[in-house]
């Protein structure tokens, strides 16, 4: 039998959901939230920084849509660290904690954004990449999950926090609000072919 008991409880995830501004500030609300989010990719796009999303498992393939769509739609300067060749040579090569960091060392430049995508927050590969990003001094924003004191929440410039323990939930609204920031930047300075 269907029910939408899943949609209720993904809506209340949702009106749950906090955004800070770095670990002090917690916006009122979500509007102020999608705004600081708007705010801050735009001053990126506006300085012509580049864009890194990273994540794994099912935060990889929003991290890979967004490289994408942020490109195409936001206009912005993105850049995929997914390559087969190279995920798999750093993994090999340095370890797996090391898949995102290792090829920041060479391309994360000061004044870049990057956005990282994890349900728990507490990944070795995505740590290691929020502490290469800060030597670099990069933006970072995050986009977590499950428990409010995860690593990755206490890292970033912005964070926004999911509160839920379910994959599919969190994923989902991380989704829903990267796609929400990209689409606002799209209608307010339409599509660059």
């Amino acid at each position: 039998m269907m029910t939408d008991q899943y949609i209720i409880e993904l809506i209340e995830r949702l009106t749950f959901t906090e955004i800070w501004n770095g670990t002090e500030r917690r916006c009122q609300d979500y509007n102020e939230g999608v705004k600081l989010l708007v705010d801050t990719f735009t001053e990126h796009k506006k300085q012509k920084t580049q864009l890194f999303f990273i994540g794994n498992g099912g935060s990889s393939a929003i991290a890979s849509h967004m490289t994408a769509d942020f490109m195409k739609n936001g206009g912005m300067n993105t850049y995929s660290l997914y390559d087969n060749a190279v995920t798999t040579c750093m993994g090999n090569d340095y370890g797996y904690e090391f898949i995102f960091s290792r090829p920041m060392e060479f391309l994360l430049r000061k004044g870049d954004l990057v956005v990282v995508i994890s349900s728990s927050g507490n990944s070795a590969n995505i740590i290691s990449a929020i502490e290469t990003a800060r030597k670099r001094q990069a933006t970072i924003i995050t986009f977590t999950g499950f428990e409010s004191d995860n690593k990755a929440k206490q890292m970033g410039d912005v964070n926004v926090y999911v509160p839920c323990r379910k994959y599919g939930i969190v994923e989902s609204i991380h989704n829903l609000i990267l796609q929400q920031i990209v689409d606002l930047i799209m209608e307010r300075d339409g599509v660059r072919f």
